[in-house]
């Protein structure tokens, strides 16, 4: 159910950020009501509000509540400022992209398995695509060895081991287990874990700002666990679509930045230098092989 934005009795958050998503706000403003029995307050928080549009289709809705960036954020410093509008009954926040549609109960299913333990600090659900594909949502903090043999070989040789342990085993996606991050796409987070750390760290403008709070969270001895019985279906990156070099570069600058702050220190120069040239091998790849398949790739 959702609630009036002024409600005092709403427990959960749901946030969205739009960016020009005016296509596919609807069918996930659709799935909002059935998606938990518990009062639900509602927030788009809009990174390009040049027109009425998203706050229009708030109003048709008939719940939520609309809020206008003063500039483009990113994903993690829109979701921090609407975090910072809650009231303070909400205990549970669900991060969500504007092109997800949530599965009747699913928001019931993963504060369910919080409440489970109190350790745990973000529950992600099942992520399909459209056409039921699963998108391995619930991957493995990047070390030195996945980080670098990921960044060069998940292109070229798509079954090789580091991308394989870089996943977390998802041949297994219909149990329970834990994961060193969950996708920013959707995830359901424990309102008290994800103050305690400032949010989202918003020098990530866009990626990677959800493998470095899996990462906080762990060395701060929270859990993120993976809970395939609630499923969302996610139908793709619509706002970063229209210019795949531009977000291939975003995507690698931000992949660099995480793992130089993770091998932080002189002595590990080295492994900085190691890093660099193969996310710099592994974008060169990618713009190859986007700009003859005229897709983007994540």
């Amino acid at each position: 159910m959702v609630s009036n934005p002024s409600s005092p009795k709403a427990t959960v958050a749901i946030i969205t950020v739009s960016y020009g998503s005016d296509a596919v706000l609807p069918a996930f403003l659709a799935s909002v009501p059935g998606s938990t029995a518990r009062p639900a307050h509602v927030v788009v928080a809009d990174n390009r509000p040049a027109d009425a549009s998203v706050s229009e289709l708030v109003e048709t809705a008939g719940f939520g509540y609309y809020l206008p960036m003063d500039k483009n954020l990113g994903y993690g410093g829109a979701i921090n400022a609407a975090v910072a509008t809650l009231p303070r009954s909400i205990d549970w926040l669900v991060i969500a992209n504007p092109d997800v549609t949530i599965d009747a109960g699913a928001i019931d299913v993963l504060i369910d398995r919080a409440l489970s333990d109190e350790r745990i600090a973000l529950v992600g659900p099942r992520i399909v695509n459209e056409g039921g594909v699963i998108y391995p949502s619930a991957r493995a903090i990047p070390s030195l060895r996945t980080g670098v043999g990921h960044a060069l070989f998940a292109n070229i040789w798509p079954a090789n081991p580091w991308s394989a342990a870089y996943h977390n085993d998802q041949s297994d996606t219909l149990t329970t287990r834990t994961a060193g991050w969950l996708s920013g796409s959707f995830f359901l987070a424990r309102r008290t874990a994800f103050e305690a750390l400032g949010g989202f760290d918003e020098h990530y403008f866009m990626y990677f700002e959800d493998v470095d709070l899996g990462y906080r969270l762990g060395k701060a001895g929270w859990l993120c666990v993976y809970e395939p019985s609630a499923e969302v279906v996610h139908t793709g990156a619509h706002s970063t679509s229209s210019d795949s070099g531009t977000m291939a570069r975003e995507h690698h600058i931000s992949a660099r930045k995480f793992l130089t702050r993770k091998y932080a220190g002189w002595a590990l120069w080295p492994v900085r230098t190691a890093l660099r040239a193969g996310l710099a091998v592994r974008l060169a790849v990618v713009r190859i092989r986007s700009r003859r398949s005229g897709n983007s790739v994540h």
